[in-house]
């Protein structure tokens, strides 16, 4: 019997914030589904909610920020109108700063909770769930500042469910507002659907702004702020017709981010104390403090791996950077590949000239070798030190080195502990470091690692149109430093327990915070000393007195829980985990050891805990059990594996690279603007054209061991071919199911070979000949093609100047009876290919034009027919379902398409015949 599944999409992120809700989609599990399109609802008429099988009931996100500290909880009511159980899917999108603190499911008057557990001991009950075969994992990256939560439960007939998830995080100062952003992308109609912050703020609120990406003329009225000294309300809560983009259509204007920024009073003196029920937070952040200035070398990768666009955004974010300094800065600039090239060998003060000199220095910049980060980073700091000795840049200045990064260490020395331990020892607490990791091919734990050892941070630059921004908004944040070596004294009599109460600098537009446990319960008021060096040394003193929270908002009986109390576990957890990465190995254990019980204590997911979903027992899955963890960064991107060995030599100036573990899921790197043609399953064929928000599909049936043409462009010189194979056994009379097994990559003119299987991948130039294995994650660099493996889920192939393929593997139980591991082929940047490209996939890169009538019942009940006017020929059509695997390696994602018959008869040039080749390794 054939299950019936129902995908209710709702992305949630705020507070930090960021909250998505998103698609409705009912679909039936067979090879091509059926489903109903949000995309072509503006199409039909108008209906009521209730006429769909599941109905959203209500979506709320209610926000409460005391303090800086906010607590969300996003609810969720669905109701299954149907006459089955449907499985339906819930999924959020949450910051990736923040803490899931609390899962629940309320189906038919029974709640289903989830619970913290140590990671290792909810692995082994995952892993034990996994054996027979049940479980997912919940949490996966998503973008840049998100993760996605997403689980699925059953939903008998005529039944409710009520999704909650709550989620807790510290709101961080930047450039002088905290800003809580939710992403609303419902994709349909909700009954109810309603957004609250209330923000609670006793140092007064100086200005709050709220807005929205999507917000006409028509629902700015609906966006309710009242601002009332130190309490804020905001709502959005559009009715089901303010939801519709047009009166007689099912379409909704929701559809972009909804944004929250503000800021609080600021005093010229101690900052802000606050005493609740046994703990305190201190916030400081003084108003109108002159900048001091400073002595900043940026240290810049000019690596072979930087060229191209890179490159060129690199020079323009420097240009623009160099323009913001103040004259007082003294600033240099270190090139580097295998080669360390000073701009000047001592600092310059930032006059006209000097700036201006520097900037046509920049524009030269050009990319050429290989990448040696530990003589870069030294020789900066030798500027700094040696500047400093012979008294050549202000004695009260702040001294910092910036360094982008796109690569590992491949020159001079590239033993990366060795290296933190060189530069660790080179700074000795005098200068501090900024790490700034450009793109995906690097070891990011490496650089934030380093940074944190170094008082400093790390931060990724993503490769994509707005670098240049990114590159500008980070030197923003640290471009003006208010006071260095800032410490708060607190009396040990009366308080304990503190977070960190040393930091190397403030800067102007950010804040300080320390959180601490007061020794007595009966404290209520203790003395306070900040000291620092800022223009002149800066001494100041002052008193926390308690002040009970009620007697501040006496209308509130509670803000949510013991907020303070909650907040300093957040915050010791973060900077305990940040301490890992220091010290001698007790103290890394010590530190791990204290976060963990903390994370247990308050049920924070955090790097060390998960959070264990038992879902519903029923007859299919009678222990389904699900995890919720907390992604490190480098489990967001998937970079490289750990442990990996130097090979010997590769092709003529080729390196391999090695890093940290990798991830379920690989970053969005494709163009959504291009055509998007794949191949993956038994085998089928998937057409994207995103300007037509619409798919086409169809499968090629073939006897095993076929070798077929996907792409073919012999103006590049570029060839990919792919052989089928089939399942280990056959029940006599059934159909044989094909698979890719193999593909074949040829580029003539950069004379590559390049054979992935689902054992291997070799790759030959030459007489030169690279084996990879699946089994470890690594990436290789030369100048004609990069190689990059994520350990047993894709290859990412990139040509130079040309495309990049993505080939997945699909890794199958090793005893399984029938099937055995596969290959998905994929193509980025398809518009680099020449307009003469071809093959089964290639025909279609640069579009293809059609038309479809309205669509009518089909053969199958359950599906909808239509007809198609393509390439001059009228189809026959059915609108259903396939997987792409490009978001999620191991499940895949449904895309509604509109599926071609017969082997593609009428969409493909000619005949299937006419693709198959006698060679994997074919030469134009």
């Amino acid at each position: 019997m054939s299950v019936v599944r129902t995908v209710l999409l709702l992305w949630l992120c705020v507070g930090g914030f960021v909250s998505t809700h998103g698609a409705l989609v009912i679909s039936r599990d067979n090879d091509v589904q059926v489903q109903s399109n949000p995309e072509r609802t503006r199409h039909l008429k108008k209906r009521s909610v209730n006429d769909v099988e599941i109905e959203v009931h209500s979506v709320r996100v209610d926000c409460k920020v005391a303090s800086r500290f906010a607590h969300t909880v996003m609810t969720t009511v669905a109701r299954n109108n149907g006459n089955s159980s449907k499985e339906i899917f819930f999924e959020v999108e949450l910051p990736k700063t923040a803490f899931i603190t609390n899962f629940s499911m309320e189906i038919e008057g029974d709640i289903y909770v989830g619970e913290v557990k140590e990671k290792e001991k909810a692995k082994k009950q995952y892993e034990k769930a996994v054996s027979s075969g049940q479980t997912a994992g919940l949490v996966k990256a998503s973008g840049r500042k998100m993760e996605k939560f997403a689980v699925s439960v059953n939903i008998a007939a005529q039944s409710n469910v009520t999704f909650t998830l709550t989620y807790e995080e510290l709101l961080k100062r930047r450039l002088g507002n905290y800003e809580l952003m939710t992403r609303v992308k419902p994709k349909q109609l909700v009954q109810h659907f309603e957004i609250v912050a209330d923000i609670y703020e006793p140092q007064g609120i100086a200005f709050l702004d709220a807005h929205g990406t999507f917000i006409t003329n028509e629902l700015l009225p609906l966006v309710d702020k009242t601002v009332n000294d130190k309490k804020a309300h905001v709502s959005f809560c559009p009715t089901l017709d303010q939801q519709r983009k047009c009166p007689d259509c099912d379409g909704t204007l929701i559809d972009g981010d909804f944004i929250i920024k503000y800021d609080v009073n600021r005093a010229e003196s101690i900052g802000d104390i606050q005493i609740v029920n046994g703990y305190f937070v201190h916030y400081f952040a003084p108003m109108e403090l002159p900048r001091v200035p400073k002595n900043v070398v940026f240290v810049i990768d000019i690596s072979g791996s930087m060229s191209g666009r890179k490159m060129e955004q690199t020079r323009k974010a420097l240009v623009t950077i160099l323009s913001d300094l103040h004259e007082e800065d003294y600033f240099g600039l270190v090139l580097f590949d295998d080669e360390i090239q000073p701009w000047r060998p001592s600092l310059s003060k930032a006059t006209e000239d000097n700036v201006a000199a520097a900037k046509e220095f920049v524009k030269t910049i050009e990319d050429r070798g290989t990448t040696n980060i530990n003589d870069a980073i030294l020789k900066a700091v030798e500027m700094l030190m040696t500047d400093t000795q012979q008294h050549l840049l202000p004695e009260n200045g702040v001294s910092m080195v910036i360094l982008l990064t796109d690569g590992q260490p491949t020159a001079g020395e590239t033993d990366t502990v060795v290296i933190q331990e060189n530069v660790l020892a080179a700074i000795d607490n005098n200068i501090s470091l900024f790490c700034l990791g450009f793109g995906y091919d690097l070891d990011y734990g490496f650089l934030d690692s380093m940074a944190k050892q170094n008082d400093g941070l790390a931060r990724r630059i993503y490769e994509a149109s707005d670098a240049v921004v990114q590159l500008q908004g980070f030197y923003e944040e640290v471009a003006s430093p208010l006071l260095s070596d800032v410490q708060f004294r607190y009396p040990e009599e009366a308080v304990n327990s503190l977070t960190n109460s040393q930091f190397k600098q403030l800067f102007n537009g950010s804040e300080i915070v320390v959180a601490g446990q007061l020794a007595e319960s009966g404290v209520d008021n203790f003395l306070i000393e900040v000291s620092a060096y800022g223009v002149e040394e800066y001494v100041i003193h002052g008193q926390a007195t308690a002040t009970e929270w009620d007697d501040v908002f006496p209308e509130q009986e509670y803000i949510f829980g013991e907020f303070t109390e909650r907040l300093w576990a957040y915050l010791t957890i973060e900077q305990l985990l940040d301490k890992k990465e220091k010290g001698t190995p007790e103290e890394r254990a010590n530190a791990t050891a204290e976060a963990l019980d903390l994370s247990l204590k308050y049920s924070f997911v955090t790097p060390l805990t998960s959070m264990v979903v038992t879902k519903p027992e029923n007859e299919e899955n009678p222990d389904d059990v699900l995890i919720a963890d907390k992604l490190t960064e480098e489990e967001r991107v998937a970079p490289q594996a750990q442990g990996f060995q130097q090979p010997p030599a590769l092709f003529a100036n080729y390196h391999r690279i090695a890093s940290a573990p990798s991830q379920a899921s690989f970053p969005d790197f494709y163009d959504e603007a291009e055509a998007f043609p794949l191949v993956d399953g038994d085998p089928h064929f998937i057409i994207e054209i995103p300007e037509r928000n619409d798919a086409l599909c169809f499968n090629i049936n073939d006897d095993p061991g076929t070798i077929m043409t996907l792409v073919r462009d012999p103006e590049l010189g570029i060839v990919v071919n792919g052989e089928t194979i089939g399942d280990k056994m056959v029940e006599p009379g059934s159909k044989v199911n094909t698979y890719f097994g193999r593909f074949g990559i040829v580029h003539k003119k950069l004379d590559i070979r390049l054979t992935v299987s689902t054992k291997e991948i070799s790759a030959a130039q030459d007489s030169r000949v690279l084996k990879l294995q699946w089994s470890h994650t690594a990436s290789v660099k030369g100048a004609n093609m990069d190689l990059h493996v994520t350990k047993d889920q894709s290859l990412t192939v990139t040509l130079k100047d040309s495309v990049k393929f993505v080939i997945i593997l699909h890794k199958v139980w090793k005893k399984h009876p029938y099937h055995q591991d596969y290959l998905g082929f994929y193509t980025l940047d398809s518009h680099l290919l020449s307009p003469s490209v071809h093959g089964l996939l290639g025909q279609f890169y640069h579009g293809v034009p059609f038309e479809v009538s309205d669509s009518y019942p089909g053969k199958d009940p359950d599906k909808s027919d239509a007809t198609m006017f393509i390439k001059g020929n009228k189809l026959t059509v059915t609108r259903g379902w396939q997987r792409d695997f490009r978001k999620d390696v191991k499940n895949g994602e449904k895309v509604p398409c509109w599926f071609i018959h017969n082997n593609g008869t009428g969409l493909i040039d000619g005949s299937p015949h006419d693709y198959v080749v006698s060679s994997l390794i074919e030469a134009l």
